[in-house]
């Protein structure tokens, strides 16, 4: 069992009453607490275990992780036929519409976080006790993560301050615009990082690291250069994070929360789910879904074929690149090496996501187990800090830096190739086009490919389907914009 924080998730729409859950590895005890609104607060343990709740639907956010590879030119949704998660198979064609139960899923979970760090926030003034500052830090983080995951993929969304969201406000309220909504992301942020720890009390905690990285993220998606080259300047210049040598070693369990890791989503295979309640579960659905379908052999399980890379993106790394074998599984090529048998699935290309595939693991592991799987989601990796501060060096408009854009930008490819024969030396755009070339082999299967491409200009020229001034933001799940009764209006080019 891992020693640190793993959650419960349970499944809280925009408008819905919230419930807490918590567990016995977050705090000494395991309580189950049924919140009667405005009668809580009363203690320090009343705002941790809400925090708790506040932590929660991050584990729901493997389905972003899969949906950003297979929206982008780096996957196919594969699966077992084309009816297979019809929603996935639909975003991967460009097809998708308002009725999609995928897109429905990250609108859901995601605005459940911010219902619960907003819970914490409404009455952050009702008691005061000793590291009060660190709880509403930790919460304000929160916040910005489940707000920016919301902002890459909807744009414009409601807001309400520090209060919850109440039904019958989503016939009031209008939609924020991005930039209020990045406005309100930065100022979570900023607070966060004048207000949290360089050091974690508990792995998986929000830090000081955490907030400037998400912060430098934020700034970058809205071509903030300066603002984000100072701040990842200051994040870098912590002395806190370094590259580990062993690239490979990053995605095995052994490397959980290591040096490289900002900020990691942690899970386990304590506590199972099934089909019913995917969301349930203790365990990175993503990892199931991406594995080899009926896969017998060493090191591997089984899974549903999902989230299967392209002949592109295995053709994207430069010869003696380390990183391909450890990114990409040539099934084909390691079934000959090793014995090792498999069921070809639908759009069988021959690579799986090797990254987030299933490890064989304990006998004793719960529930199901393409469904339970313990890999922790390294949601924010150095080596990203690093190429995000390459870029934002060398993209500002006044100062640009490119000889430090290029020492990050090489501080990434020497652990790559193992050499510094492969340093880029170009300036300028041609730096450009190979920050953005690094971006892609380094964090293949990490979910960022789709929204780097949105975010550069690149998607209608890369991604199959995409229609430029539609594409870029998913439609609006057709629940909402109905609960909206005409005051929401559904993202452009989508039919309601």
């Amino acid at each position: 069992m891992k020693n640190h924080i793993y959650i419960v998730v349970a499944t809280v729409a925009l408008f819905s009453m919230l419930t807490v859950s918590c567990s016995d590895e977050f705090v000494d005890r395991d309580p189950v607490y049924s919140i009667d609104s405005e009668n809580y607060f009363n203690s320090k343990t009343d705002y941790e275990n809400a925090l708790i709740a506040a932590y929660d639907p991050l584990q729901s956010s493997y389905v972003n992780v899969i949906l950003g590879e297979i929206a982008s030119d780096n996957t196919l949704a594969g699966g077992e036929s084309q009816t297979d998660v019809i929603g996935f198979q639909q975003i991967d064609d460009m097809i998708h519409t308002p009725v999609n139960s995928n897109l429905r899923d990250v609108w859901n979970w995601m605005f459940a976080g911010v219902s619960r760090a907003n819970y914490i926030l409404e009455f952050q003034n009702k008691t005061d006790f000793e590291g009060k500052s660190q709880i509403i830090a930790e919460a304000r983080f929160l916040r910005a993560y489940y707000h920016f995951e919301l902002v890459k993929w909807f744009g414009a969304i409601p807001l309400k301050g520090d209060a919850r969201f109440k039904i019958g406000d989503e016939k009031v309220i209008p939609r924020s615009p991005v930039t209020e909504v990045y406005a309100s992301i930065e100022a979570d942020l900023i607070y966060a990082a004048a207000n949290l720890n360089a050091t974690a009390s508990q792995t998986g905690r929000a830090t000081k690291g955490a907030a400037l990285a998400l912060l430098g993220k934020a700034y970058l998606y809205q071509n903030k250069f300066s603002d984000a080259a100072t701040t990842l300047e200051a994040l870098i210049g912590m002395n806190k994070y370094s590259l580990v040598a062993d690239y490979n070693s990053i995605f095995e369990a052994e490397g959980e929360n290591g040096s490289e890791s900002v900020f990691e989503i942690q899970y386990t295979d304590v506590e199972g789910a099934g089909f019913g309640c995917l969301q349930c579960s203790e365990g990175n659905v993503a990892v199931g879904f991406n594995g080899p379908r009926n896969y017998s052999g060493t090191l591997f399980t089984s899974g549903f074929s999902f989230n299967v890379p392209t002949a592109k993106i295995a053709n994207a790394f430069e010869v003696g690149d380390k990183r391909k074998e450890v990114a990409i599984l040539d099934i084909e090529d390691w079934a000959l090496k090793t014995g090792a048998t498999y069921d070809e699935g639908y759009e069988h290309t021959g690579y799986y996501n090797r990254k987030y595939i299933p490890r064989k693991r304990s006998t004793s592991a719960a529930g199901d187990l393409n469904l339970t799987n313990p890999n922790n989601y390294r949601a924010i990796r150095y080596a990203d800090v690093l190429l995000m501060a390459a870029e934002a060096f060398n993209r500002r408009t006044e100062g640009a830096d490119d000889a430090k854009a290029r020492g990050y930008l090489n501080e990434v490819r020497r652990r790559a190739f193992g050499d510094n024969n492969h340093d880029i030396t170009a300036s300028g755009a041609a730096l450009t086009d190979f920050i953005w070339a690094e971006r892609r082999v380094e964090l293949v299967g990490e979910g960022h490919r789709f929204f780097d491409l949105v975010r550069t200009g690149k998607a209608a020229q890369e991604i199959p389907g995409f229609t430029a001034n539609k594409n870029e933001l998913f439609p609006i799940p057709i629940e909402e914009i109905q609960f909206a009764a005409g005051n929401w209006q559904q993202n452009p080019n989508y039919n309601n």
